[in-house]
């Protein structure tokens, strides 16, 4: 009810927007010095709508698509990279509320709830009994968390140098139940170099995000809206790299 004029009684769809009755997706590209990213601002009536989707539509290491192929394979409205989990063992998959996975990891989590909440912990903190009792609807190993508990820049990332400095992006934030953003920035090119993990936290404090995400980037960060790709991902000729897992609005 909060978001209530978000929304329209029928579908409307412009080259950069899509509203229904239950999401509200408005997508746009901007810049930040000589950084490209795309930013959507999205809202749900029903958590429902955030989904992952498999590649191949199978959980395993080995099965692997474009990000294009799977959104088009899911109906999707919107679509990104998720954490590709099929690079590891470690870590917690749970993905549409069904638990795949629930590994010891180093990496920070992050749960999305169905009741809209996210929260962000350290692998070590993760229990997957309490994950259960309060909702997990969806869980990323990835990160690290951008954010504070303040929703203020951490001073600090659980990650390597490699993963801090610029490289293309891909990151999930909340700024209250049932509005949420995504990000994708493109990186490794003459164009755009790409986001330290610093911009990209400063980037999410900036549109009062409260707690954000790093997804898997580099060479993995796509975002297709309504079919096109609107980045440019950082493989040779700017095609996508075939991945484990998406996270899309349906």
């Amino acid at each position: 009810e909060k978001f209530a004029d978000r929304y329209t009684d029928t579908v409307v769809v412009t080259d950069a927007s899509y509203t229904s009755p239950d999401v509200s997706i408005t997508v746009s590209e901007q810049t930040l010095g000589s950084i490209t990213y795309y930013l959507a601002d999205i809202y749900v009536r029903d958590i429902t709508c955030f989904q992952s989707a498999l590649a191949r539509g199978t959980y395993g290491s080995g099965y692997r698509d474009s990000i294009t192929d799977m959104a088009l394979l899911n109906d999707a409205l919107l679509a990104i990279n998720g954490d590709y989990y099929g690079n590891t063992s470690e870590g917690v998959v749970i993905r549409n509320g069904v638990i795949y996975r629930a590994n010891r990891t180093n990496c920070d989590v992050c749960v999305l709830y169905y009741d809209g909440t996210m929260r962000v912990m350290p692998g070590a903190s993760f229990s997957l009994e309490e994950a259960i009792q309060e909702g997990a609807w969806q869980a990323w190993t990835f990160g690290p968390a951008l954010l504070d508990t303040d929703g203020s820049v951490l001073t600090s990332f659980a990650s390597t140098g490699r993963i801090i400095s610029a490289n293309p992006r891909t990151a999930i934030g909340i700024l209250e139940e049932g509005h949420y953003v995504l990000v994708v920035s493109d990186g490794r090119s003459d164009e755009s170099e790409g986001l330290s993990l610093y911009e990209l936290a400063a980037f999410m404090q900036e549109l009062g995000v409260q707690t954000a995400y790093n997804l898997d980037g580099g060479g993995s960060s796509t975002l297709v809206f309504r079919g096109e790709v609107l980045n440019t991902p950082s493989g040779r000729g700017g095609a996508e790299r075939a991945v484990t897992d998406i996270v899309y609005l349906a």
